[in-house]
């Protein structure tokens, strides 16, 4: 399959189950909303090293927010619900709680329960007050600006995580600009979030390592300098790979969000240095959830060659 010059090669992406849950955070204005969204999202790009992989997942307006606040959505996965149970608190309390003007709200109604105010109201030191409207108890906790506002829970999702692929360019700043085209596009696909920096990956890994007690390790096969003398997954022009690394809350999500970014990195094409796009898997061993990159993109308009 080639699509603007571009390889589409017959690979597919390797995910696996996580647990997530979504929320709102709004502020007085769309900076504050920001920096909360970021700073709570920060230190989680993979649960390897860092627990769970967290990131913002759209801007939301004033008309959309429980409180007709500006605010954004954030993304949360975990490995497992005891897990996620554990980190939103943790985040919640360092990250909303303590910055100027937040409130916090659940983003998802259904599944199993995971605590924000159930545990953060304690900080109130028994000033804390609830409000129940309807079945929903929110919480108001007295801070020295004026009062924190939140949910007492939030829902949760059966979610996936390490949807990806791997763009193959001439370049580093070829392979570099067409990632960013591809996060662009991806950041429109709702129920998505990229939890890398910037929404991409340079340290590609694979599972294992020579090194007893390292989990993973720089993926050798996808390394232009290791080229000719490692058994490698690329050709002579590729200079540079770039990955992106999608956590959704289904697999629909995942699929549509990495339609969005391959058609970005193909609307650039060969013209622009890209080369091809695989994907990253272990044959089928790491996880359940299978992105074929050519069934993702065979309903593609931008589809001029099938090989």
């Amino acid at each position: 399959m080639i699509i603007n010059g571009v390889d589409i090669r017959d690979s597919f992406a390797e995910a696996f189950p996580m647990v997530g849950t979504r929320l709102i955070i709004t502020a007085d204005t769309p900076e504050w909303a920001l920096i909360a969204g970021r700073t709570t999202t920060g230190f989680a790009t993979s649960v390897i090293g860092c627990g769970c992989e967290a990131a913002v997942e759209r801007v939301v307006p004033a008309e959309e927010t429980p409180d007709g606040r500006p605010g954004v959505s954030i993304l949360i996965f975990a490995m497992d619900f005891g897990s996620l149970k554990k980190v939103v608190p943790l985040r919640l309390g360092q990250c909303v709680l303590t910055c100027p003007t937040t409130a916090c709200f659940a983003g998802i109604e259904t599944g199993k329960r995971v605590p924000l105010a159930k545990t953060i109201r304690y900080f109130g030191d028994g000033h804390q007050i609830s409000k129940k409207i309807d079945s929903k108890r929110f919480w108001r906790v007295p801070v020295m600006e004026g009062e924190f506002v939140c949910d007492e829970d939030t829902g949760s999702v059966e979610g996936v995580g390490g949807g990806n692929f791997l763009i193959l360019a001439r370049s580093r700043g070829e392979a570099l600009a067409a990632a960013e085209a591809a996060v662009a596009a991806m950041s429109q696909v709702e129920g998505n979030i990229l939890p890398f920096p910037g929404g991409v990956v340079r340290s590609g890994s694979k599972v294992g390592s020579k090194y007893k007690g390292l989990f993973a390790s720089t993926n050798h096969h996808y390394c232009p300098t290791l080229y000719g003398t490692v058994d490698s997954a690329l050709t002579p022009e590729v200079g540079s790979v770039m990955e992106i690394v999608i956590d959704g809350v289904s697999f629909d999500a995942v699929a549509a969000c990495t339609r969005a970014g391959i058609e970005a990195v193909c609307r650039i094409g060969a013209a622009g240095g890209v080369i091809a796009i695989d994907a990253g898997n272990y044959g089928g061993n790491l996880g359940p959830f299978h992105f074929k990159l050519r069934e993702i993109m065979a309903g593609s308009p931008l589809v001029t060659e099938a090989l």
